[in-house]
């Protein structure tokens, strides 16, 4: 593997040879997606079985998934005569990142028949309270449920508090002699939490750029609970879901069942329903005596912090180094939407800085480019958009399905714009078609603009190098996720590693989240690629990858149910 000093002493005629390079460390053989899968799947089994791994593979008490058929809550009524269910307002928090940093206020009203309907704000939260105080950023939050409450008082399809009205609200038609009842509220926490009860859970560590002040090791429902009672707010936090936990159920609830939820986004992590006998960590609790199934949220961004397995090339190191959290996160560093821009940069830089010779832009940079994370993922997105854009064969199929939220069986494109003439190297653009040509052009344009280059740096040999590297980048981040996939259908028996086992199951139901799954071009293909080479292409054309509609908010919404009915 050619370290980065190798584009030092660079010529015109080794640029070839210097790219060619860079190309060989990003490449993943099948074999090395087979080896790392099985490092997977010895991790998650050293996490049922023992607590302080990396790779957490956290028990949520959450024991049963939905089936769509849900309404609302069966809560003791004294005076009513209504002994129906009803369908009930569950409002839910949110703190999360995506692209933009913010903290999410949904109000989930379940209808049945695999429907919901939801009401949502979104409230921007700041660098100060993402490095600050956890009681400021807690307090943050719970003034933006109190914003939502005094914007949103009541369910759109609330009716008065009568017990005969149709649609009458739950909380509506409780036992309020002494006092109203407090708004139940489900957490959904995007960051790894011990979690020890459906409503109880200590902080183990942040991640995704948050570094809260005093939080780790402490209750994070206690943490926001006690922000609302700071603040007199009537609102009762029962249940803590994690995203991933949240994309699964809200899955099942739309698809009838879902044995994972998976988030391919800023961050990544994926939750899946395995067998408690196999959690022997839980010892004689009586959560592991009760048998069944339980929902593990696996923290499976941790995976292989050691980076013994990933396939680290020295623009990894750079990014990991600088990172806030060195040595930690690091299967998420390697395929998240938070940090595959900054490896693009960091190749990027690389090339400029080849001596004597630049590679790109005749060795200028911008103060975009020389900026820590300066290079947002949505941009590579964006390149890669323009060059699919118009042709005749668009890897576009792989974008979800309005309605059904099916995500189709795509073939992965390849990571070079010279797709026709395998033996033509990618920067001889001269001898490209004039449609690829056309393409490079609107990528040129996209570079200028993005990097805040000047367009005499810019040149189409410059455009194609750039949308090489978005593809290498993105296209590996894409055959990782799909082993972490891989591994889960071989650890629920759905699957075997290397193929040649037939499921019963006529289809594999997963849900996903996340703006690369869902946005970026191609990413659900190479990631179906990638599994098709590890179990078999029985069990890739039986998955049914679908969206995880709303699936934070949704999800806390039926974990809050489940808690309210057991009087949590």
């Amino acid at each position: 593997m050619a370290p980065i000093s190798a584009l030092i002493g660079s010529t015109e005629d080794s640029a070839r040879q210097i790219l060619d390079a860079i190309e060989s460390q990003f490449q993943l053989s099948d074999d090395a997606l087979v080896r790392i899968t099985d490092q997977f799947l010895k991790d998650f089994r050293l996490g049922l079985s023992e607590y302080n791994h990396p790779m957490a593979m956290i028990p949520t008490f959450v024991t049963g998934v939905p089936n769509g058929s849900e309404t609302g809550l069966d809560l003791p009524r004294p005076r009513s005569r209504w002994n129906k269910p009803v369908r009930s307002r569950i409002l839910t928090t949110e703190c999360a990142t995506y692209f933009t940093l913010f903290s999410r206020v949904c109000e989930v009203q379940l209808k049945g028949n695999h429907q919901f309907t939801l009401r949502q704000q979104k409230y921007r939260v700041s660098e100060a309270l993402k490095t600050g105080e956890a009681t400021a950023l807690f307090d943050y939050l719970a003034d933006s449920v109190d914003a939502f409450l005094t914007e949103f008082p009541s369910s759109p399809n609330s009716a008065p508090p009568d017990p005969f009205a149709t649609g009458s609200s739950a909380l509506d038609l409780l036992d309020t002699s002494d006092s109203s009842p407090a708004v139940p509220l489900g957490l959904t926490f995007s960051f790894p939490v011990e979690q020890t009860a459906l409503n109880r859970g200590k902080v183990l560590t942040w991640t995704k750029g948050f570094s809260a002040k005093n939080a780790i090791g402490h209750d994070v429902v206690q943490l926001l609970q006690d922000a609302f009672d700071r603040k007199h707010l009537h609102v009762r936090c029962v249940a803590l879901v994690n995203d991933t936990v949240g994309a699964l159920l809200s899955r099942a609830y739309t698809a009838g069942g879902c044995i994972l939820g998976s988030i391919f986004g800023t961050g990544t992590n994926g939750a899946y329903v395995e067998k408690v006998e196999n959690i022997t960590k839980l010892g004689d609790s009586p959560a592991r005596k009760h048998g069944g199934d339980m929902v593990v949220n696996t923290e499976w961004g941790a995976f292989n912090n050691t980076r013994t397995t990933l396939p680290t090339t020295p623009y990894d190191n750079k990014l990991d180094r600088e990172s806030i959290n060195p040595r930690l996160q690091a299967f998420e560093k390697f395929i998240s939407g938070m940090y595959l821009g900054e490896i693009t940069r960091n190749i990027i830089l690389s090339l400029i800085d080849a001596a004597p010779y630049p590679i790109l832009f005749n060795g200028r940079a911008s103060a975009l480019l020389n900026k820590h994370y300066g290079l947002d993922t949505a941009v590579m997105s964006e390149i890669e958009q323009a060059w699919e854009n118009g042709r005749d064969q668009p890897s576009s199929n792989d974008k979800l399905v309005n309605g059904s939220h099916a995500i189709s069986n795509a073939s992965a494109a390849h990571p070079h714009p010279s797709l026709s003439t395998p033996t033509r190297h990618f920067t001889e653009v001269d001898k490209l078609s004039p449609e690829d040509r056309s393409r490079l052009e609107r990528i040129r344009n996209i570079v200028i603009q993005r990097f805040a280059l000047d367009a005499a740096d810019v040149t189409l040999r410059d455009a194609a190098i750039v949308h090489w590297t978005s593809c290498l980048v993105a296209n590996r981040a894409a055959k990782l996720s799909g082993c972490a996939i891989a591994a889960v259908l071989v650890q629920t028996e759905k699957a075997k590693l290397g193929g040649g086992f037939v499921p019963k199951d006529e289809k594999i139901t997963i849900g996903v989240d996340g703006s690369l799954i869902e946005h970026y071009p191609n990413f659900n293909a190479r990631l179906r690629a990638s599994v098709r080479t590890l179990v078999g292409e029985e069990v890739e054309a039986r998955l049914n990858i679908g969206l995880a509609k709303d699936g934070s908010g949704v999800g806390a919404a039926l974990c809050a149910l489940q808690a309210t009915k057991q009087g949590l």
